[in-house]
């Protein structure tokens, strides 16, 4: 068996070209959808992530706004900022990118931007919601991977799925939607003895341990749905996920590539957040 490429690559910008049609509507009702991004010290990586981001805003339309702020900057100015940013009617989704500073308070950041603007999903009200099927905006990268799995018209329902990676960013936020959709869902980390006894019984496998090639063959069960998160850096340079794609590929009947899988979706959901947040703000006036 070699399993079929879920390209994410390939969704990601099909949904962009109907993000250039809803902009394009918002705009003729005189509203442009509006990012702002804030960046705080020089992380090369975090540098790269906010630039991708906003490049794919102006490629459908959207406004995107950059704070470049300082490593040294103090809670109480970043949370004067993002109060700012709250009161602004030209803006409709804030996005702090993470790492913040260790001297952050990354709670208190995440919990002060507006629950109407919390396009990254990170607000406790958003992470609640996902318990209680009452949420704003969903977290990026499991948004995108549900919407793979809609695409590809792989089942949920009913499926044994195990979520390598309790994250509150990925993990833990998808095992919540996943659980919505009334998959039987399993969540390993670190800690879990003998992974591959709970990897071998997936129907769906998400990985997102941030280990490179942690996932093996022999863990996983023939013809299960892979979906990689991971993105690692190995010291020659290469891009690898978390799973060893080549022999993967020769167990399960699908799997998304690193990269060109789920990373696309992540940024396209963020669109969509921001998208759905102008639409909600041009309903209200």
């Amino acid at each position: 068996m070699t399993a079929r490429l879920i390209n994410g690559a390939s969704l990601a910008k099909t949904m962009r070209r109907g993000f250039v049609d809803r902009v394009g509507k918002l705009r003729e009702s005189g509203l442009t959808p509006g990012l702002a991004v804030i960046l705080v010290g020089d992380d090369p990586a975090s540098a790269v992530y906010v630039g991708r981001k906003m490049r794919a805003c102006e490629e459908v339309g959207i406004r995107s706004f950059a704070s470049y702020l300082p490593a040294t900057i103090s809670n109480a100015e970043l949370l004067g900022r993002i109060v700012e940013l709250n009161a602004n009617p030209e803006v409709h989704g804030i996005l702090v990118q993470l790492p913040l500073p260790e001297h952050i308070d990354m709670a208190r950041v995440l919990e002060t931007i507006a629950v109407e603007k919390d396009v990254d999903g990170f607000h406790l009200y958003n992470v609640g919601g996902l318990v209680t099927g009452n949420v704003v905006f969903s977290p990026c990268t499991p948004y995108g991977v549900v919407k793979l799995l809609e695409h590809e018209n792989i089942p949920i329902q009913g499926q044994n799925v195990v979520v390598v990676g309790a994250s509150n960013i990925v993990g833990k936020p998808m095992a919540l939607m996943l659980m919505a959709r009334d998959a039987t869902v399993s969540i390993c980390h670190a800690k879990t003895r003998d992974l591959a006894q709970y990897t071998i019984l997936a129907d769906i496998l998400v990985v997102a341990a941030g280990v490179p090639n942690l996932i093996i063959p022999q863990m996983v069960k023939r013809g299960a749905v892979v979906i990689d998160v991971g993105i690692n850096r190995l010291p020659d340079g290469r891009i690898t996920g978390d799973v060893d794609f080549a022999g993967v590929s020769e167990k399960a009947s699908a799997i998304t590539p690193v990269p060109g899988g789920v990373g696309p979706m992540t940024v396209t959901m963020l669109l969509e957040n921001t998208i759905k947040s102008a639409e909600h703000a041009l309903a209200l006036t």
